[in-house]
């Protein structure tokens, strides 16, 4: 199938999952992520219709801008971000949805003000509790949220997860839910330095549940461009 078909077919099953959790479908965003695709095949995503692009790799994301990969949509840095790659993204990626540590968010926070601009972050929840995996743990999840306002140059819009590997359907669930719960509960708050709209979780094989859990945004790579190839050294 082409990339047009296949985000195509992505809306649709978006649609359904929207009608079956009661929700209108325009509450939830499509990202496309376009790790180790070329800048014409993200091109075509674009004008097949997805909302956002996303990017893992910094090195990747340099070169795809100097090919003018992204034009026409929204960019978004998803990957584990280094602390000495920050300032090549700060200004040049509309969100950072990988903000994972009080460190991070200092220099973040330097880098934004030095360009006079205010960098819109989401913060990365290890909502499973996983030791291989970064974010920082639920339960420390609201004190973060309340000292964005020592941070005046970045703007917290939501939290982003990655639940553990599941093999069987809808084996994410319970993860969804309580990220939802957290995302509802910090948004009551009403902290200062939050203006939390924006709670990404759900990739191509759990994405649906992602959805019908109250997800704004689901981040697709496999089902829009197929397997990545990957290049051994």
């Amino acid at each position: 199938m082409t990339i047009q078909e296949n985000v195509l077919r992505i809306r649709e099953e978006m649609a359904r999952a929207c009608a079956r959790a009661g929700r209108p479908e325009q509450e939830v965003r499509l990202l496309a992520a376009t790790k180790l695709n070329s800048a014409d095949r993200v091109q075509e995503a674009i004008r097949a219709g997805v909302d956002i692009c996303g990017e893992n790799r910094v090195q990747e994301l340099q070169q795809k801008l100097k090919e003018n990969a992204y034009e026409g949509c929204p960019l978004h840095f998803i990957g584990h971000l280094q602390r000495n790659k920050a300032k090549h993204l700060v200004g040049q990626v509309d969100l950072i949805q990988s903000v994972d540590s009080v460190e991070l968010l200092e220099i973040l926070n330097r880098l934004a003000a030095e360009k006079g601009i205010r960098q819109e972050i989401l913060m990365e929840v290890n909502i499973g509790g996983e030791t291989a995996k970064s974010g920082v743990a639920p339960e420390a999840l609201d004190a973060f949220a309340a000292r964005m306002e020592d941070y005046p140059h970045l703007l917290l819009r939501g939290f982003m997860t990655i639940p553990p590997i599941s093999n069987e359907n809808g084996g994410n669930l319970r993860y969804f839910a309580k990220m939802y719960q957290l995302y509802v509960d910090i948004k009551a708050k009403k902290y200062d330095n939050n203006s939390i709209d924006c709670l990404s979780m759900g990739m191509s094989d759990d994405f649906a549940d992602a959805i019908m859990e109250g997800a704004t945004m689901i981040r697709v790579g496999t089902f829009i461009f197929g397997s990545r190839q990957y290049v051994k050294n």
